[in-house]
């Protein structure tokens, strides 16, 4: 996708007719060949719309990553936003738009489902599955306030896909949790770690990489009020640090 980036733009935008917020940037992508009635091709450019192409292509990552890193509230060291709606959602936030699909393309709106997500600890610390060990505690009756289900699901950190794993276990969800060990207080400890942590600890391992670690907790249906995740950042209900094992 990176080096035909722009010949699948311009074939998908002839099915999308532009809406008004899409003038400005349709006309910009139209001055190098790409939109209805254009044929895009990178070869024929001028050697200053090529050096921009290329310039714009890294500066748009840096910014969409800057995005993803900053552009939402930070609570415990997860970042929690609405990032997915429809066209008046979005109204013309291409960065916002994009942050959305490189961090979990095709989510839902914010009252369907909500997506805390970390790369860190909270103190911002990479998350490394190749020098630590982590855990996650829900405390007891503070699991997240969903009126459907909930999910917490591993990524490798670098590539964004699922990590193969001995027990063939991608995610931790609410419908696990009869098969989960709670601990003396009623809290709840998922181990995130690559390696087993031991036969009494297994039924609460969630695999991690040998790397850089990707977390997605999915909230399906979150409750509107106290406590709920839609009031993030007001103490109603926060998703809780991740803990390095010392």
């Amino acid at each position: 996708m990176k080096t035909n980036l722009f010949d699948y733009l311009d074939f998908a935008l002839r099915f999308a007719p532009p809406g008004p917020e899409e003038k400005d940037i349709r006309a910009k992508l139209a001055r190098i060949g790409i939109g209805e009635g254009k044929s895009f091709d990178f070869k024929n450019l001028s050697v200053e719309h090529k050096a921009a192409v290329g310039l714009g292509m890294k500066d748009g990552e840096a910014r969409v990553e800057q995005y993803l890193a900053t552009g939402q509230k930070n609570i415990n060291g997860w970042k929690v936003g609405s990032l997915f709606g429809e066209r008046t959602f979005f109204n013309g936030d291409w960065l916002k738009r994009a942050a959305a699909a490189k961090g979990g393309i095709y989510g839902n709106d914010a009252v369907e489902a909500m997506y805390p997500m970390t790369k860190t600890l909270a103190d911002g610390e990479d998350l490394d599955g190749s020098k630590h060990n982590y855990t996650l505690t829900f405390p007891k009756g503070q699991f997240p306030p969903v009126n459907a289900f909930w999910s917490v699901t591993m990524y490798d950190g670098t590539a964004q896909l699922l990590i193969e794993n001995p027990i063939n276990r991608y995610l931790i969800n609410s419908p696990m949790l009869p098969g989960m060990k709670k601990n003396a207080d009623g809290s709840l400890t998922i181990y995130i770690q690559k390696d087993a942590p031991g036969a009494s600890k297994e039924s609460n391992w969630l695999p991690a990489p040998n790397g850089a670690i990707y977390l997605v907790m999915r909230l399906y249906w979150p409750k509107e009020t106290p406590p709920s995740i839609l009031l993030a950042g007001e103490d109603t209900w926060n998703p809780p640090a991740i803990e390095k094992v010392k």
